[in-house]
């Protein structure tokens, strides 16, 4: 077993990663969380979802390791697993901001041509 076994694991932990955030509605719960701990009902209301589907997001995030989880009394709290998630959505949003930006110059290049 060779350094490149490591690798590949890694890149097909990082795939299920992106794949967990594939959804718009699991991207909101984790800016949401983001700025702290909210329970199942709390995120429902804050995305317009029924408690149903903000948890059937939520696990996928929490099968991810995204997402932790504690039970107080009745009631399920989740909170970011790491917080550097939320590091890592900034970068991306960096970089679609200039992907925005590069399109905007195209488009006004092309209305240009015309």
């Amino acid at each position: 077993m060779g350094g490149s076994d490591v690798n590949l694991e890694m890149l097909e932990r990082q795939a299920l990663i992106c794949r967990a955030l594939s959804d718009p509605k699991r991207l909101r719960i984790l800016y949401v969380l983001g700025s702290g701990e909210r329970s199942v009902g709390d995120l429902a209301d804050e995305l317009g979802v029924s408690i149903a589907n903000a948890s059937q997001h939520l696990g996928v995030l929490r099968s991810r390791g995204l997402v932790d989880s504690r039970r107080e009394g009745t009631t399920v709290f989740y909170r970011l697993a790491y917080p550097e998630t939320m590091e890592a959505c900034r970068v991306l949003r960096v970089i679609l901001a200039r992907q925005l930006a590069a399109d905007g110059r195209l488009s006004e290049r092309l209305g240009q041509a015309t």
